[in-house]
């Protein structure tokens, strides 16, 4: 029985421990923070050693809703993890060089398991700092926990929380497909259960994680309530109201196209995913923006002036245009800062 590693599967051994080496030197994991008062946001990067970013402008945010405040101190983790990735580094590199594939599979199987701890433990990290305030503090809103993601996007009062991988994360999943198929090549272990079906399966696969990347829905604007994200107003009117979906998911909701326009301009560092806006003729009903047809005019009396009115239907925007006497204007004519 053959019980050597092929010369590929010996490269990706070396590569990951070089891809893990690296990752004890930057940033693993990040958590952003956006707000209408940090339209640039904030952000709080993880170490292997240590806590980064902007710590102490998130721990005063923090003090106020109850929170504990983040110190490297506090958590064991920023002493042992540089170990335990320099150990499964210096693991992969023998796995390499001695190319013996028991040694793989032992060497892979290890590195799930630490994926799988890594995980929980961040999971129940963000756990206890979310739901173990502090009842004196300035703001205390009844049942309200402030536990972040533990990947992707996350409302808390008025901050939406985006916690993913940063350059350390990354080099931890390459270096995990890396072994994955250097795992495969020497056991064929999906082969004996797949053959052929797994080609289709990876396709399907693909396109279901697209089309979760690229979800852009809008949120219905909760009339009376929500309040404009540019001028601090509470939307009102159910016909003028307009929100935009940032490329992280995050969704800003305003009372007037006019709003929507100039928190555009304000925030050019913002990736905007999508624009929606109010059907005048359905109320509180959102549609695309890049679709509909809008009409500009006086007597149309928006919450901040901006007398913009938008249509699903082009039947329906004509009969405006007609009555007012107004050419009818669609999306990049109103959208002029493009």
């Amino acid at each position: 029985m053959n019980t050597k590693i092929s010369n590929l599967s010996k490269v990706f051994c070396i590569v990951t421990s070089i891809l893990l080496a690296i990752s004890i030197f930057v940033p693993i994991w990040r958590i952003e923070l956006d707000a209408p008062q940090y339209p640039e946001g904030l952000m709080m990067t993880i170490h292997a050693n240590k806590l980064g970013g902007q710590v102490e402008i998130i721990n005063g945010l923090n003090h106020y809703i109850g929170m504990a405040t983040l110190h490297k101190e506090n958590f064991i983790e920023f002493t042992i993890l540089p170990y335990i990735i320099g150990f499964y580094s210096l693991l992969f590199l023998i796995t390499g060089i001695v190319g013996n594939k028991k040694l793989l599979y032992v060497s892979f199987g290890l590195l799930i398991v630490f994926g799988i701890v890594s995980m929980i433990d961040f999971y129940r990290w963000n756990y206890n700092y979310g739901h173990n305030l502090d009842p004196t503090a300035a703001i205390v809103v009844p049942g309200m926990s402030y536990q972040p993601p533990l990947i992707g996007y996350k409302q808390l009062l008025n901050f939406g929380a985006y916690s993913i991988p940063d350059i350390g994360g990354w080099l931890f999943i390459i270096g995990g497909v890396l072994m994955a198929i250097a795992f495969q090549i020497e056991s064929k272990l999906l082969n004996r259960f797949f053959k052929k079906k797994i080609k289709t399966s990876v396709v399907i696969l693909g396109i279901l994680c697209l089309q979760a990347c690229t979800d852009t829905k809008p949120q219905v604007i909760k009339v009376n309530k929500d309040m404009c994200d540019f001028c601090a107003m509470t939307i009102s009117d159910g016909r003028f109201g307009a929100e935009v979906i940032t490329e992280k998911g995050r969704a800003y909701k305003f009372d007037d196209i006019q709003c929507l326009m100039g928190y555009k301009r304000e925030n050019t560092k913002v990736g905007f995913a999508a624009f929606y806006v109010h059907d005048y003729l359905q109320k509180n009903s959102l549609i695309d923006a890049t679709k509909a047809f809008f009409i500009q005019h006086d007597d149309m009396r928006s919450p901040m002036g901006g007398n913009i009115a938008a249509f699903k239907n082009k039947t329906d925007a004509e009969e405006f245009a007609k009555k007012y006497q107004v050419e009818i204007q669609q999306w990049t004519d109103i959208n002029v800062n493009d």
